[in-house]
């Protein structure tokens, strides 16, 4: 259980840095002080739920399928997939009424590489990877 709440937690915060760094995504509601704070904590969760539920069943088989791109690329497709996935969160949350925009497949982008910075940055800071 604890590992769930830190990667959840680990996934929001990447979210919010992404969302803080980049126009093309975005949560609706205020934009300032202690109210976009207290507004966006649940959504800011139920966006990070949906990311781990859409990256755990749809982008292993999109990996799958993809192989050949990703061998070719040297694995830079998986930039391309990453994207697609936080697209079809941006999706997911809007049809779910969570209030979270993603504009584009170049915010998507972008959007994915700072959550993976992010998330990595942040497990290597707690020390959440198993140690062999």
């Amino acid at each position: 259980m604890t590992r769930f709440l830190t990667w959840l937690l680990t996934t929001a915060l990447a979210l919010a840095a992404a969302t803080a760094l980049l126009d093309g995504l975005r949560f609706t509601g205020p934009r300032s002080g202690s109210a976009e704070i207290e507004s966006k904590i649940l959504p800011l969760l139920a966006v990070a739920l949906i990311l781990g539920v859409v990256s755990a069943f749809v982008k292993p088989v999109l990996q799958l399928l993809s192989f050949p791109l990703i061998l070719l690329t040297l694995g830079l497709f998986l930039l391309v997939i990453n994207a697609f996935m936080l697209m079809l969160t941006g999706w997911l949350a809007e049809q779910l009424g969570v209030g979270f925009r993603v504009d584009g497949f170049w915010s998507a982008v972008g959007g994915a590489v700072v959550i993976t910075v992010v998330t990595w940055a942040l497990d290597a800071l707690l020390g959440t990877e198993k140690r062999a």
